[in-house]
């Protein structure tokens, strides 16, 4: 009688085993951030002298997107470049990610000119985390006014399928803030808020503090 080879049962075992709990541990992670900066092109944004959101929020998503490649994430920037991108066509990038987060960029303004601060805005019940994570990192950087974390219907988080954030990183419109936000300096705390938040909302996931 032949001899039959043997399947090595026990090691296929062990090898399964290990891939199911590499995939537990990382079941409630994301792959990849859609980094999106607010305005471009003809679409300047808000605007207090030549100082135009479009370019502030150009600068502090490039720095977004290189402080998170250097920590191994895995980006994609809606636009690099000074150019108009339909709200519609933001979206659509982002929702082109299944497992994903997106967070869009800008800088704020109003006819009044006293009022300044640092607030983050969410549709979805499960984005409130991501924003709360990002607002509250982003404040411990730049010591700004807290604006807080709201409700809003914002076209590129009310049609996202992923969770979704809207930064308003500070107030043109205000002459002091707007000196703040005109320094390199102040734009890279702005910008290592989120990103700070972003990895905090990233361990919160994995560990299964927030879904």
């Amino acid at each position: 009688m032949p001899k039959r080879s043997l399947t090595p049962r026990p090691l296929l075992a062990i090898l399964l085993s290990l891939l199911c709990t590499a995939g537990l541990s990382s079941a409630g992670a994301f792959s990849t951030v859609v980094i999106d900066a607010g305005h471009g092109g003809k679409d300047i944004g808000g605007s207090y002298g030549k100082v135009y959101e479009k370019h502030l929020a150009l600068d502090t998503a490039k720095r977004v997107d290189y402080m998170l490649k250097r920590k191994g994430y895995r980006t994609r920037m809606t636009r690099d470049s000074d150019h108009f991108i339909t709200l519609q066509k933001r979206a659509s990038i982002g929702n082109s990610y299944r497992n994903s987060i997106f967070v869009s960029i800008h800088y704020n303004y109003t006819y009044k000119r006293h009022v300044k601060g640092i607030e983050t805005f969410y549709y979805s019940s499960r984005s409130k985390a991501l924003a709360q994570y990002i607002q509250n990192a982003t404040l411990r950087k730049t010591g700004a006014v807290d604006r807080g974390v709201k409700f809003a219907r914002y076209y590129v988080i009310r049609h996202a399928k992923n969770p979704a954030v809207l930064v308003e990183g500070g107030f043109v419109s205000n002459s002091s803030e707007c000196r703040d936000c005109k320094r390199g300096n102040y734009r890279q705390d702005i910008a290592e808020g989120i990103v700070e938040g972003i990895v905090r909302y990233q361990s919160a996931r994995r560990s299964g503090r927030v879904r």
